[in-house]
């Protein structure tokens, strides 16, 4: 299993005990392939070589230099590699709530800052190039606020708000509200 880090080579010990020749082999391999998507790539290593779908994500994801299964073990490490002015966005989103709510408990799950009380999910939050998405955990609770969310792009589970959004904490104690009214 990766570490924290989101170092696969961690992996590649097992690769190389279950299918035989030393790890580069199978970079060579996967190399040969040339421009071959991800899907393409895991379907040769699947389907060609027996590989699992956990090696063979390793190995690829390897291969094309990805980092992205670091995982964060507290909100702390998450919002340290936020940008200075989204980070204060996001905690301002969780202060808005947890000054209502204090009860709910700020962890990391899904590898994303989330409010939990007890064990379900009260809110939580995930930031991308150019919006934070916001997420109730309730497509109800998305649509009983829907009036309210006009000005916003809604998705099915979420809804996306500028990353130097000025937070509406009246918005966001009333969809804390209802959602954990949801969960009793």
């Amino acid at each position: 299993m990766p570490d924290a880090s989101g170092d696969r080579s961690k992996y590649f010990p097992a690769i190389e005990k279950k299918h035989g020749g030393p790890i580069s082999l199978w970079i060579e391999r996967l190399q040969d392939l040339g421009d071959a998507k991800y899907p393409d790539q895991i379907a040769f290593l699947r389907e060609n070589h027996g590989f699992s779908q956990t090696h063979a994500n390793a190995l690829v994801m390897h291969v094309r230099g990805s980092l992205t299964s670091k995982r964060f073990a507290t909100p702390d490490e998450f919002l340290k590699t936020l940008d200075p002015a989204v980070k204060k966005t996001a905690q301002s989103i969780f202060s808005a709530i947890t000054k209502k709510y204090p009860d709910l408990e700020l962890v990391i799950a899904w590898n994303q800052p989330m409010l939990r009380l007890g064990s379900g999910y009260v809110f939580g939050l995930s930031v991308a190039k150019n919006h934070i998405s916001l997420s109730p955990f309730s497509s109800d609770v998305l649509l009983s606020f829907a009036r309210q969310l006009k000005e916003y792009e809604v998705k099915k589970n979420t809804f996306q708000v500028p990353l130097n959004w000025k937070v509406d904490v009246s918005l966001l104690q009333s969809m804390a509200k209802a959602r954990i009214a949801e969960m009793e």
